[in-house]
């Protein structure tokens, strides 16, 4: 594969201040020119995003005339209200939709299902698809869910999610890639048909990054420990970051994955400079005249 062959996505979140509204703008300016497939807008466990998610979206699809994914999840709301945000997505003209169970909300142990919400994305996906023709992608997790039994719990879960009528699947970010390939590996063996994703997360602060990673449980090699722990700035640190992800992208590319997403966390240089390294072209782009939301 090489940039010709391969299209790129990129995440964004809603910005909650009129500092990170600029952070957001300038991120979709700097990013737009790299043609993405598409972009995506995270959405905030128990809708706590919505009002500012569904405006980021409308105002992505004006401004920059993008094709814009909007985050969906099952935390604290009812069928009802969650397929309203759906429809509201689809009014605003979005056609795709990230469909998640959601993180539990703060100061929550655990997912508790509303009571009359779906009990997890296999649902949501199986309700979005009786609502109409979206195009649906749903999360997987190369080194598998915290809350998963085994890997092979998890991947039978995300082939539920497949099954009931999802397009495609968006990895966790990860670092080494033989984790994805044999995770790759292990779905196809499963019967599982549909694309998956890469997540991809450039480095953008190494400790905060680790803190994350914790949590999510995806593992950070100590070749990256030590890489990180002897840059003197950061300087370095955006040089070693840009080398990593794309020596880890071109090897992704090379083995056969035509599709790369991107975490951005509104933070565009590193994104952009990994791309241009993988040989993606910025083309010329002026966002449309307008409020920036």
């Amino acid at each position: 594969m090489s940039a010709r062959d391969t299209t790129l996505s990129f995440e964004f979140f809603p910005p909650h201040s009129p500092e990170a509204t600029m952070r957001l703008w300038a991120s979709v300016e700097r990013l737009a020119p790299l043609g993405p497939q598409f972009v995506s807008v995270t959405y905030g466990a128990g809708g706590t995003t919505r009002d500012r998610t569904r405006l980021a979206i409308a105002t992505i699809r004006e401004r920059a005339r993008l094709n814009v994914a909007g985050h969906l999840t099952c935390v604290g709301a009812s069928r009802a209200e969650t397929l309203a945000v759906a429809e509201q997505y689809r009014k605003a003209g979005v056609t795709r939709i990230v469909a998640l169970r959601g993180d539990a909300p703060k100061g929550a142990d655990k997912f508790e299902p509303h009571p009359d919400g779906f009990s997890g994305a296999a649902e949501l996906v199986s309700a979005l698809r009786e609502m109409g023709d979206w195009q649906i992608s749903v999360a997987a997790y190369p080194e598998a869910h915290p809350e998963a039994t085994s890997m092979e719990a998890d991947i039978e879960h995300l082939k539920r999610k497949i099954d009931a009528g999802a397009d495609s699947a968006i990895t966790q970010f990860f670092f080494e890639n033989d984790v994805f390939y044999r995770f790759r590996d292990k779905c196809a063996a499963a019967g599982i048909t549909a694309p998956i994703l890469p997540g991809i997360l450039p480095v953008e602060h190494f400790g905060r990054m680790c803190k994350f990673a914790a949590r999510c449980q995806a593992d950070v090699p100590e070749w990256m420990h030590s890489a990180f722990g002897n840059c003197k700035d950061e300087e370095e640190h955006a040089l070693l970051a840009t080398a990593i992800a794309t020596e880890q992208c071109t090897d992704l590319m090379a083995n056969g994955v035509s599709h790369l997403h991107f975490y951005t966390l509104n933070k565009p240089d590193l994104t952009f400079n990994i791309c241009q390294a993988l040989g993606f072209e910025a083309q010329p782009f002026s966002m449309a005249q307008g409020a920036a939301g």
